[in-house]
């Protein structure tokens, strides 16, 4: 049986390296998959606690599903926007992105 801390560490190490990427990265497309990181390592957190806790209800995993639904909207999203960025600017950096205010 694995033990409910290892799962813990392990999302504690995604969400510290989705943070690390977040704010040190300078391209958007590599923004969005550290923001995937985080978003997936509080989906570990929602099964885990609903697996140790509440070992007969499901509500942990369908909070998991409705988090992975929305984070693939908010992917759509994002690269529908990349796109229309790169279409715009001919790069996808963060710091040309003041050229697109008003």
């Amino acid at each position: 049986m694995v033990y409910m801390e290892y799962y813990l560490i392990l999302s504690a190490i995604m969400f510290f390296a989705g943070m690390y990427g977040f704010f040190t990265r300078r391209n958007t497309l590599a923004i969005l998959i550290s923001v995937e990181l985080i978003l997936n390592a509080t989906d570990i957190n929602f099964a885990v606690f609903n697996r140790y806790l509440f070992p007969g209800g499901m509500e942990g995993y369908f909070f998991a599903l409705f988090s992975i639904a929305i984070s693939a909207a908010e992917t759509a999203v994002a690269i529908a926007i990349m796109i229309n960025i790169y279409r715009n600017l001919k790069n996808i950096q963060v710091k040309n992105l003041n050229e697109m205010k008003w």
